[in-house]
């Protein structure tokens, strides 16, 4: 029978990082344990196949199965994008302008469009202790998010009750008298063109193409087709004073903030993220 620390170094070498060798053993062990404590033949065999996945090329988030989004911690699959870093900075604009917007409000109301796993409406849920209304045309993704409500719920009571999951396009879901009364519709569409699908890592090709891949915008910008539909959808949802923040590529900023001040936004700008890139376009009704 192995041992932790010696299981944890044969990993190692084997997917070549010491890093996401300790991620694996914490998911199938757990934090804390002695480099001396023995491991099961069972938890050693787990941990193999959690390893050859990983050598296979699968992106590390689907192989441990859970990835860490700003204070949470989500389920993740081949369902739905993986959460990143540009996407929480993304969700720090979102949080903050509603809190702007909803000033003297009881409860906050925002709209997640593309929730995939539910990363920025359990976000606003439990860090704003907004109303959220999450949206998704899958329903694979939308289950995903669904798993993950529950998730957050057990240690954050009254989420499940706050997260609201609706399937459809865009704002086709939403009820009709939810038009005016949101402080902010946030949003990571797909934004990838289709010539830049084939460029990209094969790591980030396993996750779901319609999360990423968009056609152009009316202004042949590409990749910019999603970013614009919600842009010109968002306003009348929101009170006066809220905010649409739409994620997109740095490349697009320029032409996003253009349509969004030519739909009729106020104080439109664009948001950098933590790199300093260009990540998202804030509009104000």
């Amino acid at each position: 029978m192995t041992t932790r620390g010696a299981l944890q170094a044969a990993l190692a070498d084997r997917i070549g990082s010491a890093r996401e060798a300790r991620w694996m053993v914490e998911e199938v062990l757990g934090r804390g344990g002695a480099p001396t404590a023995p491991v099961s033949d069972d938890d050693a065999g787990r941990l193999s196949a959690l390893a050859a996945r990983r050598c296979a090329g699968e992106p590390l988030q689907y192989v441990l199965g859970t990835w860490a989004f700003r204070t949470l911690e989500l389920a993740v699959d081949r369902r739905a994008l993986i959460p990143r870093p540009e996407t929480e900075q993304v969700t720090e604009v979102a949080l903050a302008e509603a809190r702007r917007a909803a000033a003297g409000c009881d409860r906050p109301i925002a709209v997640d469009l593309g929730t995939g796993t539910g990363a920025i409406a359990l976000s606003l849920a439990v860090e704003l202790g907004a109303e959220v209304w999450a949206v998704d045309a899958d329903p694979g993704a939308l289950a995903l998010a669904g798993a993950n409500r529950d998730r957050v719920a057990a240690a954050h009571p009254g989420v499940a009750d706050r997260v609201r999951l609706c399937r459809g396009s865009w704002f086709e879901p939403l009820p009709g008298d939810l038009a005016g009364r949101v402080h902010v519709v946030v949003a990571n569409p797909p934004y990838v063109s289709d010539a830049e699908w084939a460029q990209l890592d094969p790591e980030v090709r396993q996750e779901p193409r319609a999360a990423l891949v968009a056609g152009a915008g009316s202004d042949g910008t590409p990749g910019l087709a999603a970013v614009e539909a919600v842009l010109a959808g968002a306003r009348s949802w929101l009170v006066p004073g809220g905010a649409a923040v739409v994620e997109l590529a740095p490349a697009q900023a320029g032409a996003a903030a253009d349509l969004a001040v030519d739909v009729g936004y106020r104080d439109v700008r664009v948001a950098a993220d933590l790199a300093g890139r260009d990540r998202a376009v804030v509009g104000r009704r």
